[in-house]
């Protein structure tokens, strides 16, 4: 069923949907990775894609930025449209040294100060979490495919732009609870995830550290992350990489890793 975010009609949207943040790089992935595509929803911009990956049909559709944004459109895959799996495919930024730009992280847990779960549902919690069972055919492939990937807590915040003092305490918490980077979305996806006995994961992309300065600018994170073919400063660099972690999160859309849970 059409909702007010999304014209896709019934049995249009797989029961796997990829989710990046990126409209652009959602495009990207559908058309580079999928076959026979469909643009099934492209209200507001937000493209929803849907194909076949080595005969298995996945979705691929945005989520816009915050929690807000993801917490509409995963809310509605799941609700209306029956999907089982949503793993969301983003960037991030380092709190850790250990971490280097173009790390795949694999989330186990997200906090977040967020009162997303709160006005959502009166949840209270300040940690939500992936599916178990999501995140262990994630590794098991990242295995197989004998590719890096860091898991561990990460965190999910509402806000870009800190004030000092602020951040200052944030920084303690950040510290306090061994947490590996920050992105923007997880922690809404992994709440409307149980709140509706369906299955999430978050798999990320180091973008910059924000402990050694290391980062892409924008022309990179666009070559990285969209392959849209622009020059820019360390393309040929980024191109390389980008087949890592773009052929890796592809390779998660085997028949084996996107059974559904019945």
């Amino acid at each position: 069923m059409a909702t007010p975010h999304n014209r896709a009609a019934n049995g249009e949207i797989a029961k796997t949907v990829l989710m990046p943040g990126d409209p652009l790089r959602a495009k990207w992935i559908a058309e580079t990775y999928l076959a026979d595509v469909q643009l099934v929803s492209d209200v507001r911009n937000v493209y929803c894609y849907t194909g076949q990956y080595k005969g298995v049909t996945v979705s691929v559709m945005a989520s816009g930025m915050g929690m807000p944004s993801i917490g509409i459109y995963s809310y509605e895959l799941y609700k209306f449209y029956d999907v089982e799996n949503i793993i969301r495919i983003g960037s991030a930024g380092a709190y850790t040294d250990k971490l280097k730009v173009l790390d795949v992280v694999l989330a186990d847990a997200v906090w977040s100060e967020s009162t997303y779960g709160q006005a959502q549902s009166l949840d209270m919690k300040n940690w939500q979490y992936p599916s178990e069972e999501l995140n262990r055919q994630i590794k098991d492939t990242a295995l197989k495919m004998n590719k890096k990937l860091v898991s561990g807590p990460i965190h999910s915040s509402d806000v870009f732009y800190h004030e000092a003092d602020a951040n200052d305490v944030l920084r303690k918490m950040v510290d306090e609870e061994g947490l590996l980077c920050v992105e923007m979305e997880s922690f809404a996806l992994f709440h409307n995830a149980e709140v509706l006995g369906r299955n999430a994961a978050c798999l990320l992309t180091i973008s910059d550290s924000l402990v050694t300065g290391e980062e892409l600018d924008a022309d990179d994170k666009s070559n990285c992350f969209c392959g849209d073919g622009r020059a820019g400063p360390g393309s040929g660099y980024c191109s390389l990489n980008r087949m890592s972690a773009s052929g890796f999160r592809a390779q998660i859309l085997s028949p084996a890793t996107v059974q559904n849970k019945e």
